[in-house]
């Protein structure tokens, strides 16, 4: 099964076990501090500091808890890809599409997500211009690479602003959901752009189960353009690497344009930093203003709350 551990602070888990109160459940795992169910996932805080969410959606689920780990700690997360819809090892030796997101773990800013369809011709070139995860590149890196990507590759981009964001996470659809339906479209649109030429395939970043992304979307694995997951598949396939290129520049760009209403750069990412300069928007421009700005469903409104 699918998990993540973070390592909290006694600060982070006590107001877990606050959030959690309704769903713990009446036996503790040896020990344990609380454990509780939600949305699928299986929460269990332990009294050494670790927190363990278990389940399909467990990557969004602790990543509302995002600003609370110990300092110098690591997140840890399972390889979820052992699974049939794993990608033929010489993905970059053919015509993929990747689709790939940004901006789900910051608590300012939209959710960015983008398909790419490279040919293997084009495979060397990307490469040999620095096309890879966007993890490893700088801001500049990907803004300059996103501009060359636009011009040669066939994409799709969606952009799920924090409005409407927040919309539907009220409506109960966790981020994991969120994200199947962004990159089911994005597939879709980049499918009907390409016409009469069919890729030999269709790979996802892996953020949930094969069957989760499915249930979500209301799809199945079986397709005329066969689909597969991977974690880190940015790491593996081009197409995916330039989806993520072009999701990340996408998602800075948008956090520029927030910046610049507020006059001023507003933070990536969801630690102390982020609950600081969240408490200062809400003192300029009040509490709904975070509706257009943020994420509010995140750990982050309510420590910001405090401060202000």
């Amino acid at each position: 099964m699918a998990h993540i551990v973070k390592v909290c602070t006694k600060e982070t888990i006590e107001k877990m076990k606050k959030h959690y109160i309704k769903s713990i459940a009446a036996v503790t795992p040896n020990g344990a501090i609380f454990s509780a169910k939600s949305s699928g996932v299986t929460i269990t805080a332990y009294k050494s500091g670790k927190v363990m969410f278990q389940g399909g959606d467990c990557e969004n689920e602790a990543g509302i808890w995002n600003g609370g780990e110990s300092a110098g700690k690591e997140v840890k997360k399972s390889s979820v890809s052992n699974h049939t819809y794993a990608p033929p090892s010489n993905v970059n030796a053919l015509s993929f599409i990747g689709s790939d997101e940004a901006g789900t773990g910051d608590y300012f800013g939209p959710i960015t997500v983008a398909a790419a369809f490279v040919d293997p011709s084009l495979i060397e070139k990307l490469r040999s211009l620095g096309v890879r995860d966007s993890k490893e590149l700088n801001d500049k890196q990907i803004t300059e690479l996103a501009r060359f990507l636009v011009d040669v590759v066939p994409f799709s981009l969606l952009i799920l602003n924090n409005e409407k964001y927040n919309e539907v996470q009220r409506q109960g659809w966790t981020q994991g959901k969120m994200k199947a339906m962004l990159h089911e479209k994005a597939i879709q649109n980049l499918l009907k752009k390409l016409g009469d030429t069919k890729p030999k395939g269709i790979l996802v970043d892996q953020f949930c189960e094969p069957g989760i992304y499915f249930r979500h979307t209301g799809t199945s694995g079986r397709r005329d353009v066969p689909i597969y997951f991977a974690t880190k598949a940015e790491s593996i396939s081009i197409a995916v690497a330039a989806a993520s290129i072009i999701a990340r520049s996408a998602f800075l760009k948008h956090m520029n344009l927030l910046s610049e209403e507020l006059g001023e750069t507003v933070p990536k990412g969801a630690g102390s930093h982020v609950d600081q300069f969240a408490a200062e928007v809400i003192k300029k421009h009040g509490i709904l203003s975070l509706e257009h700005f943020a994420k509010v469903h995140f750990a982050n409104t309510e420590k910001a709350k405090k401060m202000k």
